[in-house]
């Protein structure tokens, strides 16, 4: 997969994610103001990711680009998104477990 895909298929996932979490919060069909600035937002940190090539997902990126108050926000969704995920793509969310699990490993064979 190249660099390109890697960064859109990142930005669908974040994207719906945030949709799944404004519909759930706040009604609606389509994305409130402040998450059409988060969900933006959150494209923009992955367009301009440098580690994208090396990394899994950006929930297991040891470097936080976001801004305090955007992490929150974004951490705040991933929370409540993450495990609704196995209802709505479960491939996805296990490819997620199980990628997560094989960084954790990983991170601990360099300590």
């Amino acid at each position: 997969m190249n660099i390109t895909d890697k960064r859109n298929r990142e930005k669908e996932l974040v994207s719906f994610m945030i949709a799944l979490y404004c519909r759930k919060k706040h009604g609606g069909k389509s994305l409130c103001l402040d998450c059409a600035k988060l969900n933006e937002y959150a494209e923009q940190r992955v367009d301009h990711c440098p580690f994208m090539e090396e990394k899994t997902f950006c929930s297991n990126c040891k470097v936080h680009c976001y801004k305090p108050q955007m992490r929150e926000k974004i951490r705040e969704v991933m929370r409540f998104s993450g495990p609704r995920m196995l209802f709505y793509h479960p491939t996805v969310a296990i490819r997620h477990i199980i990628e997560s699990v094989k960084e954790k490993k990983r991170m601990e064979k360099t300590l």
